[in-house]
């Protein structure tokens, strides 16, 4: 079984969290999800 974690970037609308943890996980080569996207698709049902 492989050990990892997970980073979560909390804040309020506009605040520059999508900003923020696309920087992170570029620098650090992790995997990027944007929850919001996943929020809006679901609009889109």
């Amino acid at each position: 079984m492989s050990e990892g974690f997970t980073i979560a970037i909390d804040g309020p609308a506009a605040a520059g969290k999508g900003t923020v943890s696309k920087a992170v996980s570029a620098h650090f080569g992790f995997a990027h999800l944007d929850t919001g996207l996943l929020y809006l698709s679901l609009i889109h049902i």
